[in-house]
């Protein structure tokens, strides 16, 4: 398993991905750390002037939903803020690394855009780890790796005060180039089941291809390869971002998590083989992602700290 050692390319990116919901359906949360900040204009500006260092450009996003209401942070740092090894990234006050076979995310950050303070620890149990790459074009300069698709999750935090369990996930996303340069647009969802993960990728490059598959991941970490599912369409949202669902059954919206102008992030409730399960869903537009005004508008949402 690459460590958090493992090295960007100039240009490129690789981030580490995880997400939970409580066992009651109560509370939500993700955390992405970056190295190379896929969506920051800082990055974006610095690709365009040449030889952007993706460590110059690293963040720890962390997003809560739920009772505890809706929080968000993600402020980039520079080099010389950020140190990483094989078991450890460190991020300004925060840090991700792996101890006694569990992820462990400390976090000690400032919310955007009303400023509080997000301080506690998040400790993910994998049930197992799955060592199965997928390339997600044809360059194969865009991988995907579903770590550990099934999981615990323990949360604790102080600021603010909240501590829940519940089923978590994790993954990782690397690249040698942006993603802007390959997709016009991606949608992915992963349905928490009974017997462990159900996954889907629909993406769409910017030669106009379409590439999309379904894998089912098992407790133990086996893969199984599935038919993808037929799509379905769900209702756009404020900023009348695009979305559909990979899915043969029914499903539903529960809650909007995220709604910007190139992302949406859902929690859906849908029916599964094995039951009812919920799923975590993104829509990413890579187009929207390019425009001049979005970018202008990102330093609001991602500050840095250089």
């Amino acid at each position: 398993m690459p460590g958090f050692d493992a090295p960007v390319p100039a240009g490129g990116y690789r981030w580490w991905y995880l997400d939970g919901l409580s066992d009651d359906g109560r509370h939500g949360l993700t955390i992405i750390g970056f190295v190379g900040s896929v969506f920051s204009p800082y990055y974006a500006r610095a690709r365009r002037r040449g030889g952007a260092d993706p460590e110059d450009h690293c963040a720890l996003n962390v997003a809560l939903y739920g009772d505890a209401g809706h929080r968000w942070s993600m402020t980039e740092r520079g080099k010389r803020f950020v140190s990483r090894n094989e078991t450890r990234l460190a991020i300004g006050p925060s840090a991700m690394r792996w101890e006694e076979g569990a992820l462990v995310i400390d976090i000690d950050e400032v919310t955007v855009p009303l400023p509080s303070r997000l301080k506690g620890q998040v400790r993910l149990m994998p049930s197992a780890i799955c060592h199965h790459d997928v390339a997600l074009d044809p360059q194969g300069q865009h991988s995907w790796r579903p770590v550990a698709p099934f999981s615990r999750i323990e949360v604790a935090l102080d600021r603010p005060k909240l501590s829940w369990s519940g089923i978590g996930y994790h993954d990782s996303n690397w690249g040698s180039v942006p993603l802007e340069d390959s997709f016009e647009s991606w949608v992915w969802s992963r349905a928490a089941t009974k017997e462990g993960s159900s996954i889907v990728y629909d993406t769409r490059l910017r030669s106009g291809e379409n590439r999309a598959f379904a894998i089912d991941i098992s407790a133990d970490g086996g893969v199984t390869g599935r038919a993808v599912p037929p799509r379905q369409e769900m209702t756009g949202t404020f900023w009348r971002m695009a979305r559909h669902m990979r899915s043969a059954r029914p499903f539903r919206a529960v809650s909007l998590l995220e709604d910007s102008p190139f992302y949406a992030r859902t929690l859906l409730r849908m029916q599964t083989e094995h039951g009812e399960a919920d799923a975590f869903h993104e829509s990413l537009s890579l187009a929207r992602f390019r425009s001049p005004v979005v970018q202008m508008m990102l330093p609001f949402r991602m500050p840095r700290r250089g």
